[in-house]
């Protein structure tokens, strides 16, 4: 009897034991599969998270369409053409400083704070009211992302974006620069345009003529044949110079049509049908290699008599004001306002590529 205890004793003693070991190992089991999969749903929460805060396209050499809309219905579709360039609305070339601070707006974008619960509510109504809606596309036509800019963050710090199809706004910045992001992306119609009235490389130009109808002997016509120009007077009434035209003459002149920027577009102008009805100071015609023709006519911008009080007598003396810009009627389909300083350099007069007579004054 003695022993039969002894043996159930012993054999008490080792169940016990393994069933202790196999309590441990379920609650270790238990528990590792409990942190895993608690890691598992922390990920992806996070990736969730994280996914509606990624507004930025850094490779911006994938984006090959930009569309946007504003609230009052105002739309622009900015495209890249196969030469680099960007279009706005099929009508022409986009600024290349407008593009190029959008694109980097793209580019850096980046999430400065998630706004507290309390603001959320207000900043989806100010996105909705107020909003840019902004979609970018490949070169496919495939959408890279969207996404709503809105207006600034308190004290104008930041500002509001939330992506496409998203629950959470987020408040955004460009690291390095202080200001509204959205300013950036709200252009409207002409702003988007570029302001040059002449872009072209001297060896891409065939001919270029220039007629100044209050002065006609100054009046020329200038041809690209081979490597040589031609170079004749505008209007048959004035007398040919028949002397050999001076070495780096029509390239020093040529060069000066590579970028020439108007201040600003005036589409708007009011009185833009008595001004074409003025006598023009200038008219440029350009054709470049391609046969594409620009032309420009040029109207001085005249003050109005001013008069100014004569610090000794004391009276008050009528004085005139010299112009300082010119409006300028492009192709016959826009109007812009462009700076005497910025384009004196390309009123040259027939003269001066045979003598040294310098420029038109």
């Amino acid at each position: 009897m003695e022993k039969k205890k002894v043996r159930k004793d012993l054999n008490d003693k080792r169940n016990m034991r393994r069933t202790i070991v196999l309590l441990v190992l379920f609650l270790l089991l238990g528990g590792v599969a409990a942190w895993y999969l608690s890691m598992d749903r922390a990920s992806e929460k996070s990736t969730v998270a994280g996914a509606d805060r990624e507004f930025a396209v850094e490779d911006i050499s994938r984006i090959h369409r930009i569309f946007l809309a504003r609230r009052d219905g105002v739309t622009t579709d900015l495209r890249r053409g196969d030469d680099g360039y960007w279009t706005v609305n099929g009508e022409g070339r986009a600024n290349p400083r407008v593009m190029s601070s959008l694109l980097d707006a793209i580019k850096r974008v980046r999430m400065m704070y998630k706004p507290p619960e309390a603001a959320e509510e207000s900043m989806v109504s100010e996105l909705a009211t107020h909003g840019v809606k902004v979609e970018l596309y490949d070169a496919s036509g495939d959408k890279i992302k969207g996404y709503y800019v809105g207006g600034a963050g308190p004290g104008e710090f930041g500002t509001f974006m939330i992506l496409e199809d998203a629950e959470q706004p987020y408040v955004v910045e460009l690291p390095y620069w202080d200001g509204n992001v959205s300013v950036r992306y709200s252009y409207a119609g002409d702003e988007w345009r570029d302001k040059a009235l002449f872009r072209a490389e001297p060896e891409d130009i065939r001919s270029l003529s220039i007629a100044y109808p209050k002065q006609k002997n100054q009046s020329f016509r200038l041809t690209a044949n081979g490597g040589d120009y031609e170079i004749e007077p505008y209007y048959d009434i004035t007398p040919a110079i028949n002397r050999t035209v001076q070495p780096g003459k029509v390239q020093a002149f040529l060069s000066n049509y590579d970028a020439v920027i108007a201040e600003a577009f005036r589409n708007n102008y009011k009185k833009q049908d008595s001004v074409r009805q003025q006598i023009p100071f200038s008219i440029i015609t350009l054709v470049d290699t391609q046969g594409d023709t620009t032309q420009a006519t040029f109207y001085p911008v005249v003050e109005e008599d001013k008069y100014y009080q004569d610090p000794e007598s004391g009276e008050y003396v009528k004085k005139q004001i010299d112009f300082e810009r010119y409006f300028v009627d492009l192709n016959g389909k826009d109007f812009l306002q462009i700076q005497q300083q910025a384009i004196q350099e390309i009123f040259w007069g027939y003269p001066s590529f045979f003598e040294e007579a310098g420029q038109l004054q």
